[in-house]
């Protein structure tokens, strides 16, 4: 799996109201990233000098095919700004009101892993 996180400068470093910031994550939420091939989870996240998203993909193909070589531009048309973008690999999940640590999206014990020993 592949996390992404994209960080988008507000524009004229003005950040939006929360309440403007969230209908507008929630249209997008709908309308754009819901049927995108391989996207398991989408955040979206806001700081005081940008706002973006965290992405998990299921594969590095499926990340690359959704950051293509048009994506900034695109980016760039809606917000105004570049947009920047960086790829991770995901290791290991950490899921404590499931109880939950997971590898690969598969549960694991930990006691009974080579790192416990």
């Amino acid at each position: 799996m592949i996390i992404a996180v994209v960080s988008i400068p507000w524009k004229n470093g003005e950040r939006p109201d929360s309440k403007t910031w969230q209908d507008q994550a929630l249209s997008a939420a709908d309308t754009i990233y819901r049927d995108v091939k391989g996207l398991l989870r989408k955040d979206f996240i806001s700081g005081e000098q940008a706002g973006g998203g965290i992405y998990l993909f299921d594969s590095r193909e499926n990340a690359l095919a959704w950051f293509n070589d048009g994506w900034a531009d695109w980016m760039s048309e809606r917000f105004g700004v570049r947009p920047t973008l960086t790829l991770y690999d995901h290791v290991l999940a950490l899921d404590n009101p499931a109880g939950e640590i997971q590898v690969g999206g598969k549960c694991v014990d930990p006691s009974k892993t080579e790192a416990a020993e």
